[in-house]
C-alpha cells in the first residue's frame, strides 16, 4: 500500500497545535514548594468535619460562624458563638490553643438553598411559612428538615424550590461557590505552608433513620460545579458513581475521596454489603475500595472502635472497648441482618458498627469477592456544628452544637444527640512530605493517618517480615522501618524466604506535649489489635500490650488532679508468634492516656450543688476518660 504524502510545513504546524487543544496539558497546582519537605514525613493535626451557619441543624441552634470564620478560627483566630446577643451574634469568645495544620468545611449539601433562601431578607421565599418556622428555631423545625433525608426517593420543599421560588441549584450553586473562595482564601500557598484547606461537603442520607452519612473531601481547587446530596444520589453507590463520573474522570485535576462516619449510629447499614440490582459485585466492592479508603472512627456522637459481647467478632472482652458510647446494654444484637432507628439510640447494633467487625468483614469479602471493600485507614474528627475545629479538650469544652449546649446545663441535658453522653470530639492525623492539599490528601489516601480523641499523640507504626528487635533503640528507626517495612496503611509483601517468623510490628508514641498553662498527659500503654479470619470463616481479635501497662493511674475527683505516674514516651517490637501465613489478618494500635476528668465532670464540678441535674449522680456517666489514638491497621493478604 503506497503511503500518504507528508504534510506541508503549515498543516504540519496546525496539526499540531489542534492536537494540543484537544489534549490539554494535565491541570498542576500553582503554589510554592513547601519549606518543610521532609522525605521521611512529618506529622500534621487537622479536622475533617467540620459544620458552620450553611447547615441547616447549625443555623437552627443559632450558629452564625459562616465558613471563612471558622477557616480562621482554625488557623489560631477567635470567633464568637451562641448564646446569641442582641444583635444576633455569638456572645461567647472561643479560640484554639493550638492552631490546626489542614482542615475542611463540610456542611450538608442538602437544603444549602433553602437555609440561604429562608434566612436572606428579601429572597422569594423569605415570608413562606416554613421559612418562618425555621427562623423561629423550633425542633419542629429540625425534625422536618432532618426527615427530608431519611428516604430512598428523597425531594426538596416543594413550596421553596421551583414554580415562583427559588433556583435551588442555582443557588445551592452559589453558597457552593462562597465554600470554595473561603477554602481558597484561607489556603497558604506560599513557602511557609502554614495553613492547608480543603473543599469538602456531607453527603447525608439517611434510612430509616440509620446513619448512611459520608464526608467527601476534594483533593484540590478543581472541583465539579454543585455539589452532590442526597436529592441527586439517594444511595451511597449513587453518590461514589457520580463523584467518578463527575470529579475523577469529569475534571482535568480533580481528585476525591468519600468518608463515612458514625457507623455507631447505623444498625449495620452503613456497611451491610448491598449490590444495587443489575450491578456486579466485584465491581462494586472495587469502586467502594477506591473512593472510600477511610473511617471515621470517633467523634462528638460518640467511639466506633469496638463493642464487647457482639456476635460474629470472637475473643475475650476488651476492658478499653467501653469508651464514649451512646447506649448502655442490654441491645438487641443486628446479627446478620441490620436495623432501623440507630440515630435516635434505638434498634439493634451490629458487628459492622464498629471498626472491628468491619475490618473483619472486608477480609470475609476479599475472600468472597477477590477485592476487599473495607481497607480502611483510620482517621477521627470534631463534627463541630459551632464552626470550631479542632476545638476538642476536655477542660473549659465550650459543646458542639450551637445555643442547645452552650451552658453546662445544656451539654448535660439537652445536647443533640445524647447531652451528657457527647463527647468533645477527635482530630485526624497525617504523615506527609510537606503541608500541601497534594501531600496531605495523597497520605489520607494511602491510609497513612491515624484518629485521636482529641490530644495531639504522635504515634508512628511500622510493620515488615524483618524489622530490627532492637529498633526502638535506634535514632534512625523511621528510617531503616521505613526501607524494611510498610507503614500504617499498608500491606505487606510476600514473607522472604529468610523471614523466620510472622510479621513484627514497630510502635513509637510520644506524649501530647500540651500548651502553656495546659500540658498534656502522660501515656499509660500502647496495644496492636490483630484480627483474622480461621479456616472456617470466624473472625478474631486479640489485643496485646507493646509498651507499658496498667500503671494504675487515676483521678481525684475532688479536685480533677491526676493521680500516679506515666510515660512520656512509648516504644516496642512486637512479632505474632501465632502468625498462619495461609490467613488474611489486620493489625492496628491503640495508644491509650492517663485518666482524667471528662468534661461533664467539670461542668458538674463548676455549677452550685443544688443546680446539678441528675446526670451528676449517674454511675453510668463516667467520670474520668482515657484518651487514645487509634492507628490505620497493616494488612496481610494471603498470595500478595
Amino acid at each position: 500500500m503506497p503511503r500518504s504524502p507528508a504534510p506541508a510545513p503549515a498543516l504540519a504546524l496546525a496539526l499540531a497545535l489542534a492536537a494540543c487543544q484537544a489534549e490539554p496539558a494535565p491541570w498542576v497546582e500553582e503554589r510554592e514548594p513547601c519549606d518543610d519537605h521532609n522525605p521521611l514525613r512529618n506529622l500534621y493535626w487537622g479536622d475533617l468535619h467540620v459544620h458552620t451557619s450553611y447547615s441547616f441543624d447549625a443555623w437552627l441552634n443559632d450558629v452564625r460562624v459562616d465558613p471563612a470564620l471558622a477557616l480562621r478560627f482554625a488557623a489560631g483566630e477567635a470567633v464568637k458563638i451562641p448564646p446569641l446577643g442582641v444583635d444576633g451574634l455569638g456572645t461567647q469568645e472561643v479560640r484554639l490553643d493550638r492552631p490546626l495544620d489542614f482542615v475542611s468545611i463540610t456542611d450538608h449539601s442538602e437544603y444549602l438553598a433553602e437555609v440561604a433562601g429562608c434566612t436572606t431578607p428579601g429572597s422569594p421565599v423569605f415570608e413562606e411559612s416554613r421559612c418562618q418556622k425555621y427562623r423561629e428555631a423550633g425542633a419542629s423545625s429540625l425534625v422536618a428538615f432532618g426527615l427530608g433525608l431519611d428516604t430512598e426517593s428523597p425531594s426538596r420543599f416543594s413550596d421553596l424550590c421551583g414554580d415562583g421560588g427559588l433556583d435551588c441549584p442555582g443557588l445551592a450553586g452559589e453558597v457552593w461557590t462562597r465554600v470554595q473562595e473561603a477554602a481558597e482564601a484561607g489556603y497558604d500557598r506560599t513557602r511557609a505552608c502554614s495553613m492547608t484547606t480543603f473543599v469538602g461537603y456531607e453527603w447525608s442520607g439517611s434510612r430509616d433513620l440509620a446513619n448512611l452519612h459520608r464526608n467527601v473531601i476534594f483533593r484540590s481547587s478543581q472541583v465539579p460545579p454543585l455539589p452532590v446530596s442526597h436529592f441527586e444520589a439517594p444511595t451511597a453507590h449513587g453518590l461514589w458513581t457520580r463523584l467518578q463520573a463527575e470529579c475523577r474522570e469529569g475534571i482535568d485535576g480533580c481528585d476525591v475521596m468519600s468518608i463515612p462516619h458514625n457507623a455507631n449510629w447505623s444498625n449495620g447499614q452503613l456497611f451491610y454489603p448491598e449490590v444495587p440490582e443489575g450491578e456486579d459485585p466485584v465491581a462494586v466492592a472495587t469502586l467502594r475500595a477506591e473512593m472510600e479508603p477511610l473511617l471515621e472512627v470517633f467523634q462528638h456522637k460518640g467511639d466506633s472502635e469496638c463493642i464487647n459481647g457482639i456476635s460474629g467478632v470472637l475473643g475475650a472482652p476488651d476492658e478499653l472497648c467501653n469508651f464514649e458510647k451512646l447506649r448502655d446494654p442490654p441491645y438487641d444484637d443486628c446479627g446478620d441482618g441490620f436495623g432501623t432507628q440507630g440515630m435516635i439510640g434505638r434498634g439493634c447494633i451490629s458487628r459492622l458498627d464498629y471498626l472491628r467487625g468491619i475490618l473483619l468483614e472486608g477480609l470475609r469479602q476479599e475472600e468472597a469477592l477477590g477485592v476487599n471493600p473495607y481497607l480502611l485507614g483510620v482517621i477521627a474528627s470534631t463534627d463541630t456544628h459551632n464552626g470550631t475545629p479542632g476545638m476538642t479538650a476536655e477542660a473549659g469544652f465550650p459543646g458542639h452544637f450551637g445555643s442547645r449546649d452552650a451552658d453546662p446545663i445544656g451539654r448535660l441535658t439537652g445536647a443533640i444527640p445524647a447531652g451528657v453522653r457527647d463527647n468533645a470530639g477527635g482530630l485526624v492525623a497525617v504523615w506527609a512530605e510537606e503541608k500541601s492539599r497534594g501531600a496531605i490528601f495523597d497520605a489520607l489516601r494511602r491510609r497513612e493517618a491515624y484518629g485521636t480523641s482529641g490530644p495531639r499523640i504522635a504515634v508512628r507504626v511500622f510493620g515488615g517480615w524483618e524489622l530490627p528487635e532492637d529498633l526502638c533503640d535506634r535514632a534512625d528507626l523511621v528510617a531503616v522501618a521505613d526501607a524494611a517495612g510498610v507503614p500504617m496503611g499498608g500491606v505487606l509483601p510476600p514473607a522472604p524466604t529468610s523471614a523466620a517468623g510472622g510479621p513484627r510490628i514497630v510502635v513509637s508514641a510520644l506524649r501530647d506535649p500540651g500548651s502553656e498553662g495546659a500540658p498534656g498527659t502522660p501515656l499509660q500503654r500502647a496495644q496492636v489489635i490483630k484480627g483474622w479470619l480461621d479456616a472456617g470463616g470466624e473472625g478474631h481479635i486479640e489485643v496485646f500490650d507493646v509498651a507499658g501497662g496498667d500503671n494504675g493511674a487515676s483521678v481525684d475527683l475532688a479536685t480533677c488532679e491526676p493521680q500516679g505516674s506515666g510515660a512520656d514516651a512509648l516504644c516496642g517490637v512486637w512479632e505474632d508468634a501465632s502468625f498462619d501465613p495461609a490467613r488474611p489478618a489486620f493489625y492496628y494500635v491503640r495508644v491509650v492516656e492517663n485518666p482524667v476528668c471528662r468534661w461533664s465532670t467539670r461542668d458538674c464540678m463548676a455549677l452550685a450543688a443544688d443546680e446539678r441535674p441528675e446526670v451528676c449522680d449517674d454511675p453510668a456517666i463516667p467520670k474520668v476518660i482515657q484518651e487514645r489514638a487509634w492507628t490505620s491497621p497493616i494488612w496481610h493478604r494471603p498470595g500478595t
